[in-house]
């Protein structure tokens, strides 16, 4: 059999193993060393599986990992959360939808000192939800807000899923994270204007709230020093990168610093919390370590098949061009979306299509919005979208509830999606 065949072969193996709910990081690395040692034989498939994993971890870059889910972890276990969406409805939670609206600002804000989307939802569900069903929301509204408002997570930096992104294709993290700022703003205005419209065609969605509507301008901008301490942090840590002042790696250490220090200051942070943050963050990384570790093992057995090289000569010669490649992405990373978790997905892809966008002369860096984008939505597309099943576990809501509320959402990341392939400098201005 070809070389090519044998590499077609593994992936489908991997495809059924993943399947079978054998863990995605031990998938990979079990098929790709098997394909090494039936290429290149024992001595070597040996060689790869001892080295790539100290390779892969014992760098600089990688450091940024735990820096910046510690960071997060720190700002969720101190409560800032609750302050967050208090500030936003100060400001517009008295209009119509406007504490499903306020849900989704607090993600947004929340998501620029988290890089996970699912831990956005868990942590502005379980604040956001029950105050809008006090205020007689109906259920769907409020679970869609939270689910939605999730993903905004992995699209405002700091975000995980552009650090295994620039990790796996070798990008500048800290221009990825500029290039997901624009885009990620632009998503939660999406959501807003898709609930303003929710509201306004049908008020019982989610009525006003008097009281919040006479809230005083002063007390709306005490309501910044609310959110102070995340914006602060978010400053510091993405306006450095911006500036030059330092790097994603110094980034991530300047945030968790400056984290320890606000949760320290509000008096919010004590042993228990710090504890919680830091098994959080173990956790975490021990996951996405080994992920990473089976991905470049499995990529290293995609390079010698010369699969993704087949594939990209395939998509040259088929006239398909860069809007066909694009639209296969589409469909690729929205049904593994469904499945995985963002890293997951965009280890499982990377190592295959990236190939391709090289060949095409694609630009990486808003390929990279674009991947991290497209595998958001699928966290909230059923079947299995796995916010809503985070949604409904942490809050007790029913699955078809939140699914059911999803949709007009999806609808608004349909037409986000759009502006992002058709204007592709919303991406790479501050990239740039």
């Amino acid at each position: 059999m070809s070389p090519e065949i044998i590499g077609a072969i593994g992936l489908a193996i991997l495809l059924v193993l993943v399947f079978l709910r054998v863990w995605v990081g031990f998938a990979m690395a079990a098929v790709g060393f098997l394909g090494l040692l039936y290429f290149n034989g024992w001595g070597k498939a040996v060689s790869v599986l001892t080295t790539e994993p100290h390779g892969q971890v014992a760098s600089l870059t990688f450091v940024t990992v735990p820096l910046f889910i510690l960071m997060g972890a720190l700002v969720s276990n101190t409560g800032l959360a609750k302050d967050l969406y208090e500030a936003a409805c100060r400001w517009i939670g008295g209009v119509r939808g406007g504490l499903a609206a306020a849900t989704v600002a607090a993600c947004a804000f929340f998501a620029a000192v988290s890089g996970s989307s699912m831990a956005t939802a868990a942590t502005l569900g379980k604040v956001a939800y029950p105050e809008m069903r006090r205020y007689k929301y109906n259920d769907r509204l409020a679970a869609g807000a939270c689910a939605a408002g999730g993903t905004i997570g992995i699209l405002i930096p700091p975000s995980l899923g552009f650090i295994v992104y620039g990790l796996i294709t070798q990008q500048s993290i800290g221009r990825l994270f500029l290039a997901g700022i624009i885009p990620g703003i632009l998503q939660a205005i999406f959501y807003m204007v898709t609930i303003t419209l929710l509201c306004r065609r049908n008020p019982a969605l989610g009525p006003a709230v008097p009281e919040m509507a006479r809230v005083s301008f002063t007390r709306k901008l005490s309501a910044m020093g609310l959110a102070g301490p995340v914006l602060l942090i978010f400053v510091v840590t993405i306006g450095g990168i911006y500036l030059g002042v330092f790097t994603p790696t110094e980034a991530g250490a300047i945030g968790a610093l400056a984290s320890l220090v606000v949760g320290l200051a509000a008096r919010r942070l004590g042993w228990r919390e710090f504890r919680g943050a830091a098994m959080e963050t173990a956790q975490a990384t021990a996951m996405i370590v080994a992920m990473l570790v089976g991905a470049f093992i499995f990529a290293r057995f995609l390079a010698v098949s010369k699969l993704p090289i087949m594939l990209s000569e395939v998509l040259q010669t088929s006239h398909l061009g860069t809007g066909g490649f694009l639209a296969f992405v589409i469909v690729l990373c929205l049904i593994l979306g469904c499945f995985f978790d963002v890293n997951a997905a965009i280890m499982l892809t990377l190592p295959i299509i990236y190939p391709s966008v090289v060949a095409l002369g694609i630009d990486p860096i808003w390929f990279g919005v674009l991947v991290v984008r497209l595998n958001e939505i699928g966290l909230i597309t059923p079947p299995i979208g796995m916010n809503c099943f985070v949604i409904s576990g942490s809050l007790g809501v029913p699955t078809s509830t939140v699914f059911r509320g999803i949709w007009p959402f999806l609808i608004a990341d349909a037409f986000h999606v759009a502006l992002l392939i058709a204007v592709p400098e919303l991406s790479l201005y501050l990239a740039r």
